[in-house]
């Protein structure tokens, strides 16, 4: 968790944004929380499940735009010399949101996002310390 705003889209779109963490250092437990502007809202991700070289579940509390819970999940797969990360979300939309993202295709966005944190992802985790 200490390491996400190296990598995480919404990092360059909130660089004062406020984080705090909480638990452990990694693993089951470890909380990440934010609040920052309107494109990246507040809310808290907790790690609910750790497989490691296989899965990492998180629990995603969302306090703003909209108050929402949801899950989020990276699954791991060795591919050749490196690894293949997937990334996926899932979880119920208040009205108001549902209505935001069949005008603005949210799940298009959301997904473009993800793909750019991939991205990221791979630059440091390919990186020289």
């Amino acid at each position: 968790m200490h390491k996400w705003q190296e990598w995480s889209p919404w990092a360059k779109l909130d660089p004062n944004a406020k984080t705090t963490f909480e638990g452990p250092q990694s693993g089951v437990g470890s909380a990440f929380a934010w609040a920052g502007n309107s494109q990246v809202g507040e809310g808290k991700m907790t790690i609910i499940e750790s497989q490691p070289n296989e899965s990492v579940k998180f629990k995603l509390d969302f306090a703003a735009p909209f108050e929402s819970t949801s899950q989020a999940e990276f699954q791991l797969k060795p591919e050749g010399s490196g690894t293949n990360v997937t990334w996926s979300m899932t979880g119920e939309r208040p009205f108001l949101a549902r209505a935001i993202c069949i005008v603005f295709n949210g799940d298009k966005m959301v997904g473009e996002t993800f793909e750019k944190g991939l991205a990221n992802l791979g630059s440091v985790a390919t990186a020289t310390p």
